[in-house]
């Protein structure tokens, strides 16, 4: 028996690979990771595609619970399903680990996540630094324009993610995070690039002053912002594609 750690990719429902979409099919289980992104379709969707009933895994679940998922697998074939690729949190991570220590078998089907996706935008992934989030609760929070200084300094890429709450239906908009970031002694007049649902067909993305991000409509969830660093020509010919 197997657990499977399947990407669904940033889009809707058939953003899913074939294998893993053929592997889902075929197992007893289905849990779907629902807490840390945002998918452009529904749960029914899902299950519609898949012809199977699907287990949401909220933050307790996965986070202080992931001994059932990870004990289901001892007899049942088990299929984690994890929005974007399912090894890039800690948390997911964690879970593999555990798994293998237990002697489960566990097979990993890569998808697509934000932290590949982002090159849409024209900024070259490999020049990017530490990825950082802003929560919501950031008052006292320095972490992310630490980050960011640190990348700015060695002349890279910064990207901000955006917190959400997929569950309650809250998500940290552009403003939000401008104004924190703003608040914290980041420049307003720093070229920077706002966000909306990279990876879908109607991504949107506005290149502009970090203070003038604020002044455009991005639609739905989710979100992040990308402070360049040093830039290639190529790079700054990439990002005029984005300049209203």
């Amino acid at each position: 028996m197997t657990l499977y750690m399947v990407g669904l990719g940033l889009s809707d429902e058939k953003d899913i690979s074939l294998r893993g979409l053929e592997t889902v099919k075929n197992c007893d289980l289905v849990y779907l990771e629902s807490y840390t992104s945002k998918l452009q379709c529904s749960v029914s969707d899902l299950e519609e595609l898949y012809g199977k009933k699907i287990i949401l895994a909220d933050r307790e679940l996965v986070e202080k619970r992931a001994e059932e998922i990870i004990s289901n697998a001892k007899d049942k074939d088990v299929a984690f399903l994890v929005i974007g690729d399912p090894m890039c949190a800690t948390t997911h991570v964690d879970i593999f680990m555990r798994a293998k220590e237990k002697g489960i078998n566990v097979n990993v089907i890569h998808n697509t996540s934000i932290i590949s996706a982002i090159g849409v935008i024209g900024l070259e992934v490999y020049k990017y630094g530490k990825i950082t989030s802003i929560p919501f609760l950031n008052e006292n929070i320095k972490a992310p324009v630490e980050v960011y200084g640190m990348n700015k300094r060695d002349g890279l890429h910064t990207l901000f993610l955006l917190d959400l709450d997929p569950i309650n239906g809250k998500f940290m908009g552009i403003k939000e995070a401008v104004e924190y970031l703003i608040s914290n002694n980041a420049d307003e007049n720093v070229m920077a690039i706002g966000c909306a649902r990279i990876g879908t067909n109607d991504a949107v993305i506005r290149v502009d002053s970090l203070k003038n991000l604020v002044n455009y409509e991005y639609g739905g969830a989710p979100y992040c912002i990308v402070i360049p660093g040093k830039m290639h020509f190529m790079e700054e010919d990439a990002l005029k594609l984005w300049k209203e």
